[in-house]
């Protein structure tokens, strides 16, 4: 019974998406003007970053169509994944690309249920078809949702160089003000001596800055709502307040970056007690089990007699 409803509800799910795939639905007006803002927004970042476009990968065309259906998907329903895409986006990765591989990976370990029953089938386990169904179904949930902790991961270790970076520029553009330079000089001029990865992204945004004719404070404000870093958004806020006010500016960077040092400081503090208090832990249970190894013969001997 069991396997006639599993294998009847697969069924009728495939026939469902298939229905689906030859007949879509037609967005409605919203999701028309939520496209319109994504490809706008597309245009206004540019493609001077070089971000890929999800067909990059052993199997580049199924990769960008799958990617670009379930994108436009995504967006036919309202389906933002907001913090999905800030992370994509300071990994310099493409939300097609995140989606295909989501999907891909999920349909590959529900592909192999077959040979997954077929192998039990080999040992002579007796097993029906329900355990391989749902042994599959299981791995295509892992599956499903592995790379969004892979995403999580990396994004936040990027993230956390990126604030690095952002405590040095601070202190850049404080000592050009103090040079005698005006805010958007000393931005640029900051922006232009590092060579590493987070301030060519500060570096891009400033020179579109210049291209779009928006003020420089708006272009790093912008960068922060894109891969979601408060620090810029913060500074960007205070740089639209005091613009004018070279003096107070240079204080508050230099406060911010202070501040920002003293919280990367603790986290670091932090961190390094945690893996300490771990391996206090390894050792303590590495004691025990030699105890326990010089115990157990004479526990045994006591016991048999």
């Amino acid at each position: 019974m069991t396997t006639a409803l599993l294998a009847g509800a697969l069924f009728g799910l495939g026939g469902y998406l298939l229905f689906r795939a030859l007949f879509p639905p037609r967005p409605g007006l919203a999701a028309r003007l939520a496209a319109f803002d994504a490809a706008r927004r597309r245009g206004e970042t540019g493609p001077e970053r070089g971000r890929p476009s999800g067909d990059s990968g052993r199997f580049p065309g199924l990769r960008a169509r799958v990617g670009r259906s379930l994108a436009a998907f995504y967006e036919a329903r309202g389906w933002q994944q907001r913090s999905a895409r800030a992370d994509l986006a300071l990994l310099d990765r493409s939300f097609e690309g995140f989606l295909a591989t989501k999907f891909l990976l999920s349909a590959a370990a529900i592909v192999f249920i077959p040979i997954l029953a077929g192998y039990f089938a080999v040992l002579g386990l007796g097993v029906g078809v329900s355990v391989p169904v749902w042994v599959g179904l299981i791995f295509a949930l892992i599956f499903f949702l592995l790379p969004d902790l892979q995403l999580r991961q990396e994004a936040a270790a990027r993230r956390r160089d990126f604030r690095h970076a952002v405590s040095a520029f601070l202190d850049l553009v404080a000592m050009n003000l103090a040079g005698g330079r005006g805010v958007p000089e000393a931005l640029m001029t900051a922006a232009n001596v590092g060579d590493g990865w987070a301030m060519r992204r500060i570096r891009d945004a400033l020179s579109n800055a210049r291209i779009t004719g928006i003020t420089p404070w708006q272009a790093l404000g912008r960068l922060g709502e894109e891969i979601s870093v408060d620090e810029l958004r913060d500074l960007s806020a205070a740089l639209a307040l005091v613009a004018d006010d070279g003096a107070k500016v240079r204080q508050s960077l230099s406060a911010r970056a202070a501040s920002m040092r003293s919280r990367e400081l603790a986290d670091i503090e932090g961190k390094a007690g945690e893996q300490s208090q771990s391996m206090l832990v390894a050792q303590l249970l590495l004691c025990a089990g030699f105890l326990i190894f010089l115990a157990y013969p004479a526990v045994m001997r006591v016991i048999a007699t």
